[in-house]
């Protein structure tokens, strides 16, 4: 406004400063020597049309400023209403919220009181007398004392353990009756609903005798001695064996976590049990290769999850632990393995060793699991990743490049590119890095890819087809005599319990095809057109008679 001020006043003094201009150019005149053609009039004219020029737009000016004003103040009103219509909401988001909270805390407190009267009370214990009956004593539960024996499959389940319902009941009697075998078993031939399995597993240990020493007992077999380590990976049933194994401590450790009865407690000799395979297996992943593993080794995964199903993991080296990370960084349960470990204070480390070892998707994986994106910004990650790909799927041209080398490359690519498009969408970084660009590169490399494989597919030589009339008409032949007894070595070649009264299967026309000849022959033509050589003879076979 002030500006505006000063403008209209330096407007206003237009007049006075013109009049002051016209006393001067008159004093100018009454000393010039030779008339001027300039006359003041003219000079008086331009002024006042510049006067008004200036004041029509100043008017323009403050016209357009007012709209502004009147513009900005009714945003800000509908932006006050929509900020005080979203502070009502998030006040009764935050009541609805706080009254659920104090609903759970009061549930969890019943339950935990409901708990103590359960576990400060007497449990029945099931005894047999000698007399061949059963019968239950009352005697009060020590859980330090059942912990140091490992006796925990006297304590009765509690009432939530006898009320979960499970689809595979054999699950629980094999648990029962600890039998490790038959669970490996049981594993295997449900392998195709071995999601529910696993499911149903914390569950089924509840009826455990003793779950951990159980879960302990089917890691036998896991290295087997008669499997050499370069056949390791072809051997499917050993690779099942040993997931099978990294599932069980899985839910080894679902069951402790989840459990609220005394068989969580892991007794020291399982735990001296569980330190000796521990030990016998750690000199073996040392022949391991981190490059040659690419982040998802079996046997490095198994040996930490067995560290952390059992709790032993501090009689063991944090340092050599987490060089044994970048072996399992493709694993889904990494970040929780290095949390049960006691492993997250190294993760800058184990993420710096990925990125300098071209695995960026990994990198990126643990920086949002661990909260590291800070240090370790997900995007220039990426890119690079990306980059890299590109790099080694742009070979130097020349003369030896074939087409399949080519579509190694682009398939190399088109991996890179899916792979990142797939961290993208599960870490949501749309807005830093646009999908559509990569998503254009993965339909060109794809349709180069089908393009390729179609030249390749018709450029193939085509296997010859049978006649389909082979059965009814014989081959066209003419540079044979028209003697009968051309035909004659036919029977001689084949044994004669093979020769039949029948000329052919099907009949064919009189009018073509040499029908003298072929009315005479004495070999049968089978209706199957397998067994025929290309001039439609037929070969010796196996028949059943």
């Amino acid at each position: 406004m002030e500006d505006s001020d000063s403008v209209a006043t330096l407007i206003d003094s237009t007049t006075s400063k013109i009049q002051q201009l016209q006393k001067a150019f008159a004093e100018l005149e009454s000393y010039r020597a030779v008339t001027l053609n300039l006359k003041w009039k003219d000079l008086e004219e331009h002024f006042h049309g510049l006067e008004k020029s200036l004041k029509r737009r100043f008017d323009e000016l403050e016209d357009q400023e007012k709209e502004f004003e009147n513009k900005t103040r009714k945003a800000r009103e509908i932006l006050e209403q929509r900020q005080a219509a979203v502070y009502a909401k998030e006040q009764a988001t935050l009541q609805g919220l706080q009254e659920k909270r104090d609903a759970a805390v009061f549930d969890i407190m019943n339950a935990r009181e409901k708990h103590r009267k359960v576990s400060s009370s007497e449990l029945p214990i099931v005894s047999n007398r000698g007399n061949g009956a059963l019968c239950v004593e009352e005697k009060p539960v020590d859980v330090v004392s059942f912990a140091a024996k490992g006796k925990v499959g006297e304590v009765e389940l509690s009432p939530e353990i006898e009320n979960v319902e499970l689809s595979y009941p054999d699950l629980v009697k094999l648990c029962k009756e600890m039998d490790a075998a038959g669970l490996h078993k049981f594993i295997s031939d449900n392998r195709k609903n071995l999601a529910a399995v696993r499911e149903e597993i914390p569950h089924a240990l509840r009826a455990a005798p003793n779950a951990a020493c159980l879960v302990l007992d089917s890691l036998e077999g896991f290295y087997c001695t008669e499997v050499s380590n370069q056949d390791v990976k072809k051997d499917a049933n050993l690779l099942g064996l040993r997931r099978t194994c990294i599932m069980l401590m899985e839910c080894l450790c679902d069951f402790l976590r989840n459990s609220y009865c005394v068989s969580n407690v892991i007794s020291e000799d399982i735990k001296d049990r569980a330190k000796t395979v521990a030990e016998e297996w750690k000199p073996r992943l040392d022949t391991l290769d981190m490059d040659a593993s690419n982040g998802n080794s079996l046997e490095a995964h198994a040996f930490l999850q067995l560290l952390a199903s059992f709790g032993i993991a501090s009689g063991f080296n944090e340092e050599e632990l987490s060089r044994l990370i970048p072996m399992v960084s493709r694993r889904r349960q990494t970040a929780d393995l290095c949390r049960y470990l006691g492993l997250s204070e190294k993760m800058p480390g184990v993420i710096e060793v990925l990125v300098n070892s071209g695995r960026q998707i990994d990198a990126v994986n643990l920086a949002f699991a661990f909260d590291l994106t800070e240090q370790f910004s997900p995007i220039p990650l990426l890119k690079s990743y990306l980059k890299d790909a590109r790099k080694t799927s742009s070979p130097v041209k020349n003369v030896n490049s074939s087409p399949t080398a080519q579509i190694d490359v682009n398939e190399r690519e088109l991996i890179a590119l899916k792979a990142v498009i797939k961290c993208i969408e599960d870490h949501k970084l749309y807005e830093q890095y646009p999908l559509e660009p990569l998503q254009k590169r993965v339909i060109q490399l794809e349709k180069a890819k089908a393009d390729k494989k179609r030249v390749t597919e018709a450029t193939k030589p085509q296997p010859k087809r049978p006649r389909a009339n082979s059965a009814g008409y014989g081959p066209r032949v003419t540079n044979f005599p028209s003697d009968k007894t051309s035909y004659a070595r036919v029977a001689d070649r084949y044994p004669p319990q093979y020769v039949y009264d029948r000329s052919y299967m099907y009949p064919g026309p009189t009018d073509n095809h040499c029908p003298p000849l072929m009315a005479s022959a004495t070999y049968n033509i089978s209706p199957n057109p397998a067994n025929y050589f290309g001039n439609a003879y037929q070969y010796q076979a196996t028949y059943l008679h």
